[in-house]
C-alpha cells in the first residue's frame, strides 16, 4: 500500500511538472483523488448579470484574431468589458480563490460577469496576459468593480472585512444605471 501510495505521488508530481497542457479533466481525475484542494465550479461557462448580457466564451473568440497581434484587440476587450459591466471577476472554474469570490457575491446577491479563462483555450492564455499588462496582476481571480480594478481574491475579502465592499458595489450599480 505504501508503495502504491509513492508511486501516485510520484506520477502526479511527474505529471504536473512535466507536462504544462495537461487536460483538466487529466485534473479532475488526480482532484477527485482527494490531492488537490480545490473543486470544480458547478456553472463552469459564464454567469450573466441579469441587466447586461453575459460575454461568451464564443464572444471573446470571435472578438479576438488568430494573429499574434490580437493583443491590442483583446486588450479593448477587457477595457470595454469592463467598462460596460458593474462588476467582472476573470476566473478559472478550477480555482479555490475564485471560487471563494464567486461565492462572496452570491451570498451579497451580486451577479458578477464571470469569465472562465481555463475554457477559453488559447483565447483564455492571451486575455490572462492582456490582464497582467493591465493590471499587473497574473492570478485570477481578477476581480472589477465599476470599471476599477479591484485585485484578486484576497483583496476582495478584505474589502468586504472592512465593511467597504457594499458600498463599491452600489457605486458601481449606480454609476451603470441600476437601481
Amino acid at each position: 500500500m505504501v508503495a502504491a501510495t509513492v508511486n501516485l505521488a510520484n506520477m502526479t508530481w511527474t505529471s504536473l511538472n512535466s507536462n504544462p497542457a495537461i487536460s483538466f479533466s487529466m485534473l479532475s481525475g488526480i482532484r477527485n483523488l482527494g490531492m488537490l484542494p480545490f473543486r470544480r465550479c458547478l456553472k463552469p461557462t459564464v454567469i450573466g448579470i441579469a441587466s447586461w448580457p453575459p460575454l461568451r466564451c464564443s464572444s471573446v473568440k470571435a472578438m479576438s484574431s488568430s494573429s499574434s497581434s490580437s493583443g491590442s484587440t483583446l486588450e479593448e476587450t477587457v477595457k470595454t468589458t469592463v467598462a460596460e459591466n458593474p462588476v467582472v471577476v476573470y476566473s478559472k472554474t478550477w480555482c479555490s480563490y475564485s471560487s471563494q469570490v464567486k461565492s462572496l457575491f452570491k451570498s451579497l446577491q451580486v451577479e458578477p460577469l464571470v469569465v472562465e479563462l481555463d475554457q477559453l483555450g488559447l483565447e483564455g492564455s492571451q486575455l490572462q496576459n492582456v490582464l497582467e499588462k493591465i493590471t499587473g496582476q497574473y492570478t485570477v481571480p481578477n476581480v472589477f468593480i465599476g470599471g476599477k480594478h479591484i485585485g484578486g481574491c484576497s483583496d476582495t475579502l478584505q474589502l468586504h472585512n472592512k465593511g467597504e465592499l457594499e458600498a463599491i458595489l452600489a457605486e458601481a450599480n449606480g454609476k451603470n444605471g441600476q437601481t
